[in-house]
């Protein structure tokens, strides 16, 4: 069990590759092994690309020794047509009898079928390696898949004496607790997301552009929520650069391309509506990153998976008080003078 252990930590490590360039997909590391050595491994680089399980396969330099290897998987070998052909297929017609498998793919379409599917051909199958750090690399796309609706990740800055904003903004732009290395860190955050939220009080004070600019990746989708249509129709949210999704009591703007107006009903649970309509446009996973009215609501309702949270050099004496969490610590660190704490939600 031991030596499964090891190969499948290197099937984890490499699917962390594709963290943010998978969606739909989940993220998924693969290693081909022959008289305990690595012949072979790949990972799933893009949507609509070739799967972990083929490019390990194809980096096989002698393909006769595959008869006799045995191929690792972080997840289940797809047994199904989707935009490419199943892998479960391929390790069955290139002979290979020996499959490890960190844990099964909750996608209904596979969802144990391709195990079925490997055992039938007479493959030897090991299932529930390191299950639960597998599901873990993929905690988005089991989310999704389980609880339909996307994993949410609340993210705020706060000061010395918790607050998240002054009491008066003299300009449309953030008013920045943290330094420019935490900026950084929460830009790569973004690109590893499918979807960014805020409320309509960061977006009128603050005009965030709502991308990744500060780091190489997609952006995400922007959600904005806006019930009234307060946020000024100059304001970069509507610059039609990024998909953006707003949240309404009323139509709005005319849809285009790039901006959605989705109606709710504010009098009912709005973070349940949020979660229904990202689901609908198959988001796994969305950041909520202010302001502390929309945060604390998503809170209240229990839902969120994980809060980001900085601690800032610096004290405002009044303003907008910080969310109130309780959650579990799982990780503390000092970036330069601020402070960062990651929750999760019990």
């Amino acid at each position: 069990m031991k030596i499964h252990e090891k190969y499948i930590k290197r099937c984890i490590q490499l699917a962390r590759n594709g963290l943010g360039t998978t969606y739909p997909n989940p993220m998924v590391g693969s290693v081909i092994v022959h008289k305990n050595k690595i012949i072979g491994e790949g990972w799933h680089y893009k949507a609509g690309e070739a799967h972990a399980e083929v490019n390990a396969i194809n980096s096989v330099e002698d393909a006769s020794l595959l008869k006799d290897a045995t191929i690792y998987v972080s997840l289940e070998p797809c047994s199904h047509y989707g935009k490419t052909p199943p892998c479960s297929d391929l390790i069955i017609a290139r002979g290979i009898k020996k499959v490890v498998i960190g844990t099964v793919d909750p996608f209904a379409e596979v969802a144990g079928r391709g195990i079925k599917k490997l055992m039938d051909a007479g493959c030897k199958i090991a299932v529930g390696i390191l299950e639960e750090e597998c599901r873990e690399l993929n905690k988005r796309f089991f989310t999704f898949h389980q609880k339909k609706r996307p994993y949410i990740i609340l993210k705020w800055a706060e000061t010395e004496d918790a607050f998240i904003a002054p009491e008066k903004q003299d300009k449309r732009e953030p008013v920045w607790i943290t330094n420019p290395y935490s900026k950084q860190l929460v830009h790569k955050w973004r690109a590893e997301e499918q979807a960014i939220l805020v409320g309509t009080n960061t977006a009128v004070a603050d005009n965030p552009k709502l991308n990744t600019r500060l780091w190489e990746g997609p952006n995400p989708v922007r959600i904005v929520i806006d019930r009234n249509h307060r946020i000024l129709k100059d304001s970069a949210v509507f610059d039609g650069s990024i998909k953006t999704i707003v949240i309404c009591e009323e139509p709005g703007l005319n849809n285009s391309e790039n901006l959605k107006f989705e109606r709710i009903d504010f009098s009912k649970n709005v973070p349940e509506q949020i979660c229904e309509i990202l689901y609908k446009y198959e988001l796994q996973s969305v950041i909520i990153e202010g302001g502390s009215q929309s945060i604390q609501g998503f809170i209240d309702a229990g839902l969120w998976d994980e809060a980001r949270v900085f601690t800032g050099n610096i004290q405002f004496k009044t303003g907008v008080k910080a969310p109130r969490l309780k959650g579990n610590l799982i990780k503390e660190q000092t970036i330069e003078d601020d402070k960062l704490k990651i929750y999760t939600n019990d």
